[in-house]
């Protein structure tokens, strides 16, 4: 299982990607999809909408369980990523590349206190 060495990492399985505008995408990992097996329904948070840490903000489904995904850092939702919607099925195809949705960080020092790959790494064993 690859872990990108470009992002940040939840112990709740989110990846967190730093964009050149100061935003933050933020999807599920592959081991997360792994776990939920074939996707089926995502539920976005909506644009505008401000975000607690640690808070569930959206929902994945799969044919197996849902799941939801929270909010790695405190932010307002800045985009959607309407793509996943359509097919949640891109999610399973390449966890890493199917952003579910960018914030606004409320304090962009937050990421830094996140999991790095290498622990993320440990994290999952």
């Amino acid at each position: 299982m690859t872990i990108p060495a470009d992002r940040k990492y939840t112990a709740s399985h989110e990846w967190v990607r730093v964009e050149a505008d100061g935003t933050v995408a933020i999807g599920i990992t592959d081991f997360a999809q792994d776990a939920l097996g074939d996707i089926v329904f995502v539920d976005l948070p909506k644009v505008g909408s401000t975000l607690a840490a640690g808070k569930d903000c959206c929902v994945i489904e799969s044919v197996k369980a849902a799941g939801d995904v929270y909010a790695p850092v405190a932010g307002e939702v800045v985009a959607v990523n309407d793509a996943v919607v359509d097919a949640p099925d891109t999610i399973n195809a390449d966890a890493f590349a199917a952003w579910l949705f960018k914030m606004k960080p409320a304090n962009a020092a937050d990421v830094n206190g996140l999991l790095s790959p290498e622990d993320y790494t440990k994290n999952i064993g």
